[in-house]
């Protein structure tokens, strides 16, 4: 499967929460799409409750299968409790933090700005969305692109909050990751349990 580039809405609808950012359409149409969306649901197993909520995690991060397969199985490595160690290597991901340091409005332009050399990491060119950061790496927009209107609207959006693992120097327009997050800090609403029991399977 390819990465998924359809509507929005229809993601949002399918999970019944704003997946891939905030959108009217929920507000709407508070219910699943398709032609029997409004129909009374069938109750779900177990399995599809667990795919479910994978498939959720996938789109919200922006990963393809065997991607997503390949943290968790990075996480079931390290030692601690599984679920939470996916988690923090997801928020650990490059294009995941310079959507939270407030580079990017989306995750998916986040994406956009590594894969065309705008972000530096430690000083260097890193257009690799997916390369892991570690404690102490300073993530920075590249001199020429200080100037982009998407990065320079974005950083001035009401919108924007702070993230106690990171670091953010507007004047310099770089941040610094911290350190891993801890789970009660990462706001997305992910049960990472169910994750873990589908791969357990």
């Amino acid at each position: 499967m390819a990465r998924y580039t359809g509507p929005k809405a229809k993601i949002s609808r399918k999970f019944g929460e704003p997946v891939l950012g905030n959108n009217k359409a929920l507000q709407k149409k508070n219910y699943p799409p398709g032609q029997h969306g409004k129909g009374k649901r069938r109750k779900q197993s177990e399995y599809a409750i667990q795919l479910a909520e994978k498939q959720k995690a996938k789109y919200i991060y922006g990963l393809l299968e065997r991607q997503f397969a390949n943290t968790f199985e990075k996480a079931s490595r390290k030692g601690g409790i599984t679920g939470e160690n996916l988690l923090k290597l997801l928020e650990a991901r490059l294009d995941n933090t310079v959507y939270r340091l407030g580079i990017a409005p989306t995750r998916r332009s986040a994406r956009q700005l590594v894969l065309h050399k705008h972000i530096l990491v430690n000083g260097e060119v890193v257009n690799i969305p997916s390369y892991s950061l570690k404690a102490g790496d300073i993530i920075s927009v590249r001199e020429k692109s200080k100037s982009l209107e998407v990065i320079t609207n974005s950083l001035t959006s009401a919108n924007y909050r702070r993230f106690n693992w990171l670091e953010w120097d507007n004047a310099l327009m770089s941040g610094r990751f911290l350190m891993y997050p801890d789970r009660e800090q990462i706001p997305e609403k992910i049960n990472e349990q169910l994750i873990v029991e589908l791969y357990s399977k």
